[in-house]
């Protein structure tokens, strides 16, 4: 259900842009170009990052949302909890760390942002193109958490079908 008097059954981000098209296409179009710099060898990296980021902003119809995807797309469901925790004991690739570590700070404390974090995720082996796709997904996410949890579409979660559903392959992975 979301704040706006003329569509109080609104549900989804995509109903919000149905009825409102300016309100947020260059937020989809920015994401769909990220997405489609990523790779489809590393399942669901990419939705895993979304699902990470929403859940820090404590948006949880995002995080419900994505979560399922990356399931889809072979996320073992107990990893989210692990990144709730502790990011180093998580059961996720080493060379991932460094990029969770950054999109937490980014998402949470981005003035506390350093040198030494950008350091540690290049010498993960991550190159600059995949460091700023890192960032753009990290922004827009961000962004559109806000947007959900600000319209009210974020207060109910259920099984509902309008919930993303992974029907065919996807580009998401920010690994080579």
């Amino acid at each position: 259900m979301s704040y706006l008097p003329s569509s109080p059954d609104m549900a989804t981000l995509a109903e919000l842009l149905a009825k409102y098209p300016r309100s947020g296409i260059l937020l989809w179009k920015i994401l769909e170009n990220v997405k489609a710099s990523f790779s489809p060898q590393d399942g669901g990296i990419c939705e895993l990052l979304i699902t990470y980021i929403s859940e820090l902003n404590q948006s949880a119809f995002c995080y419900e949302a994505h979560k399922r995807s990356a399931m889809q797309l072979g996320v073992e469901a107990v990893v989210f909890g692990q990144l709730k925790a502790d990011i180093d004991s998580a059961n996720v690739e080493t060379k991932l760390k460094p990029i969770l570590q950054f999109v937490k700070k980014l998402t949470l404390t981005p003035q506390l942002i350093s040198q030494a974090d950008v350091k540690a995720i290049f010498e993960a082996g991550w190159d600059e193109r995949r460091f700023l796709d890192a960032i753009c997904l990290c922004a827009v996410v961000n962004c559109m958490n806000r947007l959900a949890i600000g319209i009210g579409i974020d207060k109910e979660i259920s099984d509902s079908p309008k919930l993303l559903s992974v029907t065919r392959p996807v580009r998401i992975s920010l690994l080579h």
